[in-house]
């Protein structure tokens, strides 16, 4: 054998060693989904189509129906390639803000509308996303579903980038809804209201109060969601319990149920009154 034989023969078992160490390719991209992650596995990126979205309903949510309305309308303007602004969907737990963009997905996929779903950690491959999805005829909303951040996660800088901040322009296809908790994505605290300062008699905040602003100041659209009282909780658990199959009497007669279990709960949700009506109905049979 030959010394360029030896050679190459050691460079075979080296690379048949090595092999089963290196990341698998990225699959190639469904685009006939209209629903898909975003995966990241050792470096290399790519869009998991998604088997079977959410089938939730805009018609399924009640007692938001004027947040619904405005990102309805906003929605409806980016399919038709109108000025949409990116949406922030911020409130209280459990009151449909995510629900709320999966149901948009529900009514608009047939219009173009596709849906990729953005895991914080890797937020700081929304560049590459874009890119992929930039010049595609559909429209896309990346959606970042309860986002909250400190200040010094790479995250938070890719997100303000995108948002506002890069030398690079988004493509007119590409939108980005956000939920959170909280207003402004980051904790606040009471020591920073300290650093305001009275100029001319106007307030003028903090540089860390500032920066706080900036990030959720860069969402086009912010829509408030609220806790719900009582009687919109209950009207709620009737809306469900109607679209599992029972009867009005069924319905009036869940009433003081549905206030114990929001009570045990701690929480009169609209995740709450689903959760009660899909137990209440399931253990007479209606509920899939």
């Amino acid at each position: 054998m030959t010394e360029l034989e030896r050679f190459l023969a050691r460079a075979e078992a080296l690379l048949a060693r090595i092999e089963p160490l290196l990341p698998a390719p990225v699959p190639a991209t469904d685009w006939n989904a209209v629903a898909f992650r975003w995966r990241n596995h050792q470096g290399r990126g790519g869009l998991q189509a998604v088997a079977r979205p959410h089938a939730i309903r805009l018609e399924d949510l009640h007692d938001i129906e004027a947040q619904k309305a405005q990102v309805e309308r906003n929605t409806r303007q980016f399919l038709r390639g109108r000025g949409a602004n990116n949406v922030l969907l911020t409130g209280a737990r459990g009151t449909g803000k995510s629900s709320l963009v999966k149901a948009l997905l529900n009514r608009y996929a047939a219009e173009g509308l596709r849906l990729i779903e953005v895991d914080k950690g890797d937020l700081t491959d929304l560049p590459d996303i874009i890119e992929k999805i930039a010049g595609r005829p559909e429209r896309f909303i990346l959606f970042c579903d309860d986002l909250s951040f400190e200040a010094s996660e790479a995250g938070y800088k890719a997100l303000k980038s995108v948002l506002d901040g890069s030398v690079a322009a988004v493509p007119d296809n590409v939108l980005l809804y956000a939920t959170s908790n909280r207003r402004h994505l980051m904790p606040e605290y009471f020591d920073e209201n300290r650093d305001a300062r009275h100029v001319d008699g106007e307030i003028h905040p903090g540089e860390a109060v500032e920066e706080k602003i900036s990030l959720s100041d860069r969402f086009g659209l912010w829509l408030s969601f609220y806790p719900f009282d009582q009687e919109a909780f209950l009207r709620i658990v009737a809306g469900w319990l109607a679209g599992f199959g029972l009867s009005p009497s069924e319905i009036e007669a869940a009433r003081s149920p549905a206030l114990v279990w929001a009570l045990s709960r701690g929480s009169r949700s609209g995740r709450a009154a689903w959760q009660f009506a899909k137990d209440y109905s399931g253990q007479r049979g209606t509920a899939t």
